[in-house]
């Protein structure tokens, strides 16, 4: 590298030396340019992140991040619209927000039961599923039409027993022993099937 020009990285930049090297940049890869970019900027940004609660590490590889978004987006940036130090240092905050999102959310464990979908039951065990359903449900037709509106109210709508004696303007306790009644009947008629 020429000596001259390693002073010149060196030195400092003025907002206009900065925004005339992004707009250098922009114009195609300049590598000059960016070199002088970073070694302006990439110390400041990481000390910018330290500030914002970054670890050194961490600090590090977003100011590397940072001076990358910097050489490939360079194009986006507009003299006009902000200061060159306030483009790039817009970019770290926002890098700096990813990351702390990205620590917040844990990472995904392929094996948590919440995620994985439960296993199909076998062919037989539906089979046989389907078989006692509709044993069930011809056995619950047999019954008298009074104790299997109970069942039906009880077990398949999920009511309670309160809330039927309420629904069909009966005593709870005649619900409630119509209920065994009904049970002790179906249980018969489920044995008498098998």
């Amino acid at each position: 590298m020429d000596p001259e020009y390693a002073d010149e990285i060196a030195g400092e930049l003025t907002p206009a030396q900065a925004a005339d090297l992004l707009d250098a940049l922009a114009a195609g890869p300049d590598r000059q340019a960016f070199r002088r970019l970073f070694a302006h900027f990439a110390p400041r940004v990481k000390s910018y992140l330290r500030r914002l609660g970054a670890e050194d590490q961490l600090s590090e590889e977003l100011a590397q991040e940072v001076m990358l978004t910097v050489w490939r987006r360079a194009q986006l940036y507009d003299r006009h619209q902000a200061g060159a130090s306030t483009w790039i240092f817009t970019i770290a905050r926002n890098k700096r927000i990813d990351a702390i999102r990205r620590d917040k959310r844990p990472e995904l464990d392929p094996e948590d039961p919440a995620i994985v979908p439960e296993a199909e039951t076998p062919a037989d065990q539906q089979v046989e599923a389907s078989q006692r359903q509709a044993l069930l449900r011809s056995a619950v037709q047999r019954l008298p039409e009074a104790q299997a509106t109970l069942l039906r109210l009880s077990y398949f709508e999920e009511k309670s027993h309160s809330a039927i004696a309420e629904e069909l303007d009966l005593p709870l306790g005649t619900v409630k022993s119509r209920l065994r009644l009904a049970l002790s009947r179906l249980k018969t008629l489920l044995e008498d099937a098998t």
